[in-house]
């Protein structure tokens, strides 16, 4: 490098010391105008009261959340309540609390922002007054947000009643967000129904032809049927781990072995460094099921399916691959559209929306099939995403 070079560079590099330090500075010490530090300190305690709210009115959370509410409007006091209790008080005159469900019943009946005089024989208590307004989720009231201080002036008012639609905001988002929660496991419960009444009755024969013939088989089989059925209908959570989903696949390609023979040839490719990742329970096992279905229905001779899982740098890489009669691709995107139709494959559909709704819309199933020609089917996981960990 030139001399004029290494100038340059370090005149850069002090230019730029220079502005960090600056703007360093700014940040820690004031704001251009007072609106923007008005502006940040309103954003920050509505920020700071948003995930508690997202519990829902119970205790422990409401007690956090009241804090910052009380903060936005700037009073002496501030509770929150249910339909049945006070949840949670905030501030000076705690004694009071015994009095806000009674006057929250009225908001319940109305659906009204109320203010309501508060009589109290201590002469230093800074409650004199309540505003009330309702807390609502769907357009039911759900819980009442009171305000208490020395007079209900109008602005009061019209504070306390924007922070409550504020706050009714955040607790429609957490019944969002239970709602979620009771469709995934509703999905998942559908996946558990899905398991094929055919695909019991065959296991089952299967194994009865082994009793006499192949006792030891039969006891193998019959363990195998009891793992598998108990994986499937498990209360345990949303996730498992690729292990165990791999070891549930297992135990039924065992079954559909029994069944069909030196017809159904599998492959299985598996990187070790992926057994741990956590991915959507059931999300595979119908995989493969489908692979079955497709693989060997309609096939004189032999069907191969072929899984594979790699390692791909913050991500683990499925496929599932069939070589049977393929689907109808008009059918498959009817079904991951969620319009369901019973020939194009096994929770396809529902494994989709599953897979978009943990990780991005970047994640759903790739299927790649044609009638006549296979199918394949891709499923790629991030290795770790927050909030996903196996149960």
């Amino acid at each position: 490098m030139t001399a004029l070079g290494t100038a340059g560079a370090v005149l850069l590099a002090g230019v730029a010391v220079v502005v960090t330090l600056w703007w360093t500075s700014k940040r820690r010490n004031d704001f251009v105008t007072q609106e923007q530090r008005i502006t940040f300190e309103t954003l920050h305690t509505a920020w700071s009261a948003a995930p508690p709210l997202r519990a829902g009115l119970v205790p422990d959370a409401a007690r956090k959340s009241a804090r910052h509410l009380r903060t936005l409007l700037g009073t002496p006091a501030l509770a929150l309540t249910d339909e049945e209790q006070v949840v949670a008080w905030e501030g000076a005159g705690e004694h009071h609390s015994a009095e806000a469900l009674g006057l929250a019943r009225e908001v319940f009946a109305t659906g009204r922002t109320r203010a309501f005089d508060v009589s109290c024989a201590e002469a230093d208590c800074p409650v004199h007054t309540a505003v009330l307004a309702p807390l609502t989720v769907e357009g039911r009231v759900v819980g009442v947000l009171a305000a208490y201080s020395r007079e209900a002036s109008a602005g009061l008012v019209r504070a306390t009643n924007e922070v409550a639609r504020w706050a009714s905001g955040q607790l429609e988002l957490a019944e969002l967000d239970r709602s979620r929660t009771r469709l995934v496991e509703a999905e998942v419960r559908a996946l558990r129904a899905q398991i094929s009444p055919h695909f019991i009755y065959n296991s089952l024969s299967a194994i009865a032809s082994y009793v006499r013939t192949n006792p030891e088989r039969a006891r193998t089989l019959l363990l195998d049927f009891a793992d598998f059925t108990r994986y499937s209908v498990r209360r345990a959570g949303d996730f498992t781990t690729l292990s165990e989903e791999l070891r549930s696949i297992d135990q039924y390609l065992a079954l559909e072995r029994a069944r069909f023979g030196e017809r159904l040839q599998v492959t299985l490719q598996i990187a070790p460094e992926v057994l741990p990742v956590t991915v959507p329970f059931l999300c595979l096992q119908p995989l493969v099921e489908n692979a079955v279905r497709h693989g060997m229905e309609g096939k004189v001779g032999p069907g191969l399916i072929s899984i594979t899982a790699e390692d791909a740098g913050d991500e683990a890489r499925i496929t599932v691959e069939d070589d049977g009669i393929g689907m109808d691709p008009e059918a498959l995107r009817r079904t991951l559209a969620g319009k369901v139709g019973a020939t194009a494959g096994i929770g396809l559909g529902n494994i989709d929306e599953r897979l978009r709704r943990c990780y991005g819309d970047d994640y759903g199933l790739v299927v790649e099939t044609a009638q006549g020609l296979g199918t394949k089917v891709s499923v790629r996981v991030p290795k770790y995403r927050a909030g996903v960990h196996a149960d």
